[in-house]
């Protein structure tokens, strides 16, 4: 009694099933093989070196400052880590030495001047008696000699006066340019010696170099658009806020090198946020040329058959009132921040179907769950 109820309910349900099996997607059964889409769309698309090489953040320079004279380190002006223009002062030496050689050097100056002005009067008088032929030859010689010599001495005070003030200056350590000063080496107390020891390290990174490489094959592209205008290079990195910084390729390497196959290249970034450090890790988006008003799908559209690529393209089927697909070959180019050119075989406008292929062929009805009228533009 049970076997003769289950029988006929199974067969029902079989029936069924099969009936909507044979109906299928050709009949829009169910409303349809459901798929997302996206509209093509024409825009402007950078290219770029692909996949983005890494590059390394370098400062535009490095000074070292190192004392030009010996003595106690007397006062230390700013706080590590502190950003400092050109001309600040960052150390003052003890100025008492120099200041005390100075002194010595001027009044060594003062006493050899009067000499020469002394020494002046008298070959000037040792002259006259000469040409009167009331001293000898012998006499005269002596009086210019002596004159001579004060000459040279006064000349030897000057220099030394100008040393002596020279040093006096250098007690005083200025930023020889705008920068972020590094680690203290020595403080305030200590004695330093010049030039051996190393008082601080400045970077300059305002701007700010961005060193990478890419592979030889870029090279000849590379040298033509950077003959005819200016490479943008932006520069991203994880957790970044904002958008990328941007700056501009300045150098190409005089070599390839052999053992990696790569060429070396500097970008230089203005980097007036400071959003570079040096020492940092960053990918570097090099912009070679740019295609204009080219047809772009989102990159999962885009599907590899036996022979090419294809698209499922949705029409309308003028008849009925369902949408239905067409498999469209397509030539497919670069990809862009997740959008593929297409070089031919789509006009803008179309709509293709970026999710759901597994379930569609030529013909096959569609439901679109969630339509996005047009692709984000690159």
């Amino acid at each position: 009694m049970k076997h003769s109820t289950l029988i006929p309910v199974v067969a029902a349900a079989a029936a069924l099933l099969a009936g909507g099996c044979s109906g299928g997607a050709k009949k829009g059964w169910g409303g349809g093989v459901p798929v997302l889409v996206a509209q093509a769309i024409s825009t402007n698309v950078p290219v770029q070196i692909d996949p983005p090489p890494v590059g390394h953040v370098l400062p535009f320079s490095t000074v070292t400052i190192r004392p030009q004279i010996g003595g106690i380190l007397s006062e230390v002006h700013f706080q590590e880590g502190q950003e400092v223009h050109k001309g600040d002062l960052l150390f003052t030496i003890d100025p008492r030495p120099s200041q005390a050689a100075l002194a010595s050097a001027r009044a060594n100056l003062a006493r050899d001047e009067a000499q020469l002005a002394n020494a002046r009067i008298q070959f000037d008088r040792e002259k006259k008696l000469f040409e009167q032929k009331l001293v000898s030859q012998d006499e005269f010689d002596t009086s210019r000699s002596a004159l001579d010599a004060l000459e040279g001495t006064v000349a030897a005070d000057h220099a030394a006066v100008t040393n002596a003030a020279l040093n006096l200056e250098f007690t005083e350590i200025r930023a020889p340019v705008d920068g972020r000063t590094g680690s203290l080496q020595f403080y305030r107390g200590n004695v330093v010696k010049a030039p051996d020891d190393t008082l601080v390290t400045v970077n300059q990174i305002h701007p700010i170099y961005v060193e990478f490489a890419v592979p030889e094959q870029y090279l000849p592209e590379i040298k033509r658009e950077m003959g005819e205008k200016t490479l943008p290079v932006a520069a991203t990195y994880q957790n970044l806020q904002g958008p990328p910084p941007q700056g501009e390729l300045t150098f190409i390497d005089n070599s390839v090198d052999t053992s990696t196959g790569t060429i070396r290249l500097r970008a230089t970034f203005p980097n007036e946020a400071g959003r570079l450090w040096p020492g940092q890790f960053v990918q570097v988006q090099l912009t070679l040329s740019e295609l204009t008003n080219v047809i772009v799908v989102p990159s999962q559209a885009v599907q590899t058959g036996q022979n090419s690529q294809f698209v499922y393209v949705v029409k309308k089927d003028g008849s009925k009132p369902d949408e239905t697909v067409e498999e469209r070959p397509v030539v497919s180019g670069i990809n862009y921040q997740g959008q593929t050119v297409i070089q031919s075989g789509l006009r803008a406008g179309e709509t293709v179907v970026t999710d759901g292929q597994l379930r569609l062929a030529p013909g096959v009805t569609v439901s679109i769950k969630s339509a996005i009228l047009s692709t984000n533009a690159p």
